[in-house]
């Protein structure tokens, strides 16, 4: 683990991260969603250390508290999507009947460009933060249930599992004892790139108005009402965009150190 250190590196930043999300409210006292029109696009100075939107509110406050609407969405669509995935995932490859309905359907899920898709449940629902985390779930989970699959039907016919049934195991046993500890690795990497995918499509989704009301500060919203006036203020753009940037790159670099530590076909490092 010592020779892991992008994966340090991305623990570390995202780290980080989560302690600015937190800490928001304790950092600053003031309310992101406080106008004030006669301190519109303000540069940054001591007072404002982003400056101020075209509202006259404080974008190093809009800023962090985006910060936990990235984060939590991100969180719970890798969580949620794990979680639905992998069950979805061992049912399939547990029955031959069940995995031609299941997969097909997957299939056609999948079939569909995320962000359309996405784009196209939050008209149905509206917009909310419970609204996107449900839509991009929807979204990730049969990326999930195809990996979880794949490696169930590889690992049926692993000795081990064949010999366990041979002398007459329970099936719950199997599946507790022998096949859930071989999906556990390849699950938690999978679950930082759908992590860093769900920020993603946040993202998006707010920035065209589809996702998060814009009463409530995210990345997205903040990059929205910034890019009619990225000529005359561009620091509107850049601050909101770096810390998604930084973000997405420490999960990213989170989940391929995990990758490389926890694949058992990686050969040692001497």
């Amino acid at each position: 683990m010592r020779k892991r250190l992008s994966m340090w590196i991305g623990g570390g930043l995202l780290v980080v991260m989560i302690l600015i999300a937190l800490l928001a409210p304790f950092i600053l006292t003031g309310d992101p969603r406080a106008l004030s029109p006669g301190s519109r696009l303000q540069p940054p100075s001591a007072l404002h250390w982003f400056g101020t939107d075209q509202l006259g509110r404080d974008l190093f406050l809009r800023v962090l508290y985006g910060a936990r609407i990235s984060l939590f969405v991100g969180f719970s669509v890798a969580l949620l999507s794990s979680i639905i995935g992998t069950a979805i995932g061992m049912v399939s490859a547990a029955s031959r009947r069940a995995d031609m309905v299941v997969m097909r359907v997957m299939d056609g899920v999948m079939s569909i460009p995320a962000i359309l898709l996405a784009i196209a449940l939050m008209a149905v629902t509206g917009g909310s933060v419970l609204n996107v985390i449900v839509a991009v779930t929807l979204v990730e989970i049969p990326r999930v249930a195809r990996l979880i699959r794949g490696i169930v039907l590889s690992l049926r016919e692993q000795t081990y599992v064949e010999a366990a049934i041979s002398v007459g195991t329970p099936p719950g046993m199997i599946v507790i004892r022998h096949l859930l500890p071989g999906i556990v690795a390849p699950l938690i990497v999978q679950a930082t790139f759908v992590w860093a995918t769900a920020m993603i499509l946040e993202a998006a989704l707010s920035f065209i108005g589809a996702g998060t009301p814009p009463t409530i500060p995210s990345w997205g919203n903040i990059l929205a009402d910034a890019r009619a006036l990225w000529q005359i203020r561009p620091t509107m753009i850049f601050f909101p965009a770096a810390f998604l940037f930084v973000t997405l790159l420490s999960v990213n670099m989170l989940g391929d150190g995990l990758r490389d530590l926890l694949d058992p076909r990686q050969a040692p490092e001497i």
